[in-house]
């Protein structure tokens, strides 16, 4: 019987060991940041699946403490977020500043903010699929584009579905 007890109380005191050891280390503190990321050659668009780097013009991104969402185009990121189940308080929007980046390999360090963006719509730009949203940091930079490449100056707030829808329509006439 004291060998039963004894073996017992040495897995006892084992085992408090190991809780006392556990309890003793510190949490891992995950660090979380809010900025943009860069894209990577093989990023995956979140609403369609197409590998993102293979498009021109800008792309977008959102941010949020659970995770990073990549889009191929600035309208899939728009119509994204568009949907009431995906706004999240925290969430961080970012599209390409077309105005410093060239259009067919738009540069990671120029992400801006994309509520805070000027975009141009219903130009004949090439994109990702559907429409094409050239967004800008500059009211000036979004303006020129407009008047050279036709279409129109919204500001983030100014874009719904009807807007993404009849840009779509358009494209689909033209072709």
């Amino acid at each position: 019987m004291s060998n039963l007890y004894s073996t017992t109380a040495r897995a006892v005191a084992g085992l408090m060991v190991c809780l006392l050891l556990a309890a003793c280390d510190k949490p891992v503190q995950a660090t979380y940041s809010d900025a943009a990321t860069a894209f990577h050659p093989s990023d995956e668009c979140h609403v369609c699946g197409m590998i993102i780097d293979g498009f021109p013009g800008p792309k977008g991104e959102v941010v949020e403490r659970s995770g990073i969402k990549k889009f191929c185009s600035t309208a899939e990121m728009i119509g994204w977020w568009l949907q009431p189940e995906n706004h999240h308080g925290e969430a961080r929007l970012y599209v390409h500043d077309m105005g410093r980046s060239p259009w067919n390999a738009p540069n990671d360090s120029h992400l801006i903010d994309a509520k805070d963006a000027f975009y141009v719509v219903g130009t004949q730009l090439k994109g990702a699929m559907g429409v094409v949203l050239a967004s800008f940091s500059s009211q000036q930079a979004a303006e020129k584009l407009a008047a050279e490449q036709g279409g129109r100056v919204l500001r983030f707030s100014e874009i719904d579905q009807a807007v993404l829808q009849q840009q779509t329509a358009m494209s689909h006439s033209t072709h």
